[in-house]
C-alpha cells in the first residue's frame, strides 16, 4: 500500500525522486511503450471495434489499470515513487507550483509551443517525443491557449457531474446525456460544449495532451490521477450505484461487443473492469 499525493504538497526530495524515474523509465524505452499503448487503445464512436479506453464505460477502469502499470514500471526504477495528483480545479494557472522547473516545466514557446523549461525540455537532452504523431522530437504546450482562451473545469463543474447518480447510460458512448462517466469524461453530456471536465483539461495543456499519445506529456499521468481519484469520491458518495452495464449488451444492442460490461476482460490485460472497482488493496490518496 503507498499514498498519491497532491503534487502541490510533494517535497523537493519527492518531486526530485518522481522526476529522475520519469525520466529513466524514458531512457529504458519503457515510456513510450505506454504512449504507443495509449494511442492504440484510443478508439472512437465511429469505429467498428471494440472500445475499452475512451467514449465508453470502462473508461475509468481502464485508465485505473493503466496508471497502475506505470506506476509498477516507475517503482522498479525508484519503489518510493507514486504517481501525484494535479487537482486542476484549484491549481488551475499557468503560474502552479506544477509547472515550476522543478517538476513538469513551464508552456511551450509562441513560434512552435516547444516547452523550453524544466527536466522534459528537448534542450536538456533526455526527452524526445518518438511517437510521431507530429514532426517535432520535443514536448510542446500551450496553457491556457492565450491566442483563444480555455479555462479549466471549476469545482461547482466537478460537483455537477459528482451528483449524479448514475454511472453511466445508453447508448454507452461520447453522446450518453446522462451519467458520471460521460460527464467526466467530457464531451457532449451535460450541456452545449463539446469538451468538458477531463477532455477541457487535456486542451487546456494544448500541445501534445491534445492528441491519441497524449502521455507523450508526463502531466497525463497527474491529471488522471485526479481524474481517478473523483471516481473514487463519486463512489464513496454514492455506494448503492454501481459500474454499468453490468452485464454483457444483447446482441440486439448496436454496442454490443464494443463496450465492457463489469465482467468482460478488457484488453491489452485481459482484466475485469470489477477486479478495479477498489482502489485501497494498492494505494490511497492523501
Amino acid at each position: 500500500m503507498y499514498t498519491r499525493k497532491n503534487q502541490r504538497n510533494l517535497t523537493s526530495s519527492e518531486k526530485r525522486r518522481l522526476v529522475g524515474a520519469l525520466l529513466g523509465l524514458k531512457r529504458s524505452g519503457r515510456y513510450d511503450e505506454f504512449v504507443r499503448m495509449h494511442g492504440e487503445y484510443y478508439v472512437t464512436d465511429a469505429e467498428d471495434r471494440p472500445r475499452a479506453a475512451h467514449m465508453t464505460p470502462s473508461f475509468f477502469p481502464w485508465h485505473r489499470r493503466f496508471l497502475l502499470e506505470f506506476e509498477r514500471a516507475l517503482q522498479k526504477i525508484d519503489d518510493g515513487v507514486s504517481v501525484p495528483y494535479w487537482d486542476w480545479t484549484t491549481d488551475n494557472s499557468p503560474t502552479s507550483s506544477l509547472w515550476a522547473d522543478d517538476l513538469m516545466g513551464g508552456t511551450g514557446r509562441r513560434s512552435d509551443r516547444q516547452v523550453m523549461t524544466g527536466p522534459f525540455a528537448y534542450a536538456g537532452g533526455q526527452w524526445r517525443i518518438n511517437a510521431r504523431v507530429s514532426e517535432g522530437d520535443y514536448l510542446t504546450r500551450d496553457l491556457g491557449r492565450p491566442r483563444d482562451p480555455v479555462s479549466l473545469p471549476t469545482k461547482s463543474e466537478v460537483a455537477e457531474a459528482l451528483d449524479d447518480p448514475a454511472y453511466d447510460a445508453p447508448p454507452w458512448d461520447s453522446t450518453a446525456a446522462t451519467g458520471l462517466r460521460n460527464r467526466m469524461e467530457g464531451w457532449s453530456a451535460g450541456g452545449p460544449e463539446r469538451w468538458r471536465l477531463h477532455n477541457k483539461v487535456h486542451r487546456w495543456v494544448g500541445g501534445l495532451m491534445t492528441g491519441a499519445t497524449s502521455p507523450d506529456d508526463p502531466v497525463f499521468w497527474l491529471h488522471h490521477a485526479y481524474v481517478d481519484l473523483l471516481w473514487t469520491r463519486w463512489q464513496q458518495t454514492h455506494p448503492a450505484s454501481g459500474y454499468l452495464p453490468r452485464k454483457r449488451l444483447p446482441e440486439s444492442d448496436p454496442q454490443y461487443g464494443r463496450v465492457f460490461a463489469a465482467d468482460d476482460p478488457m484488453p491489452p490485460w485481459d482484466v475485469k473492469p470489477s477486479a478495479l472497482f477498489d482502489h485501497t488493496r494498492w494505494y490511497h490518496y492523501a
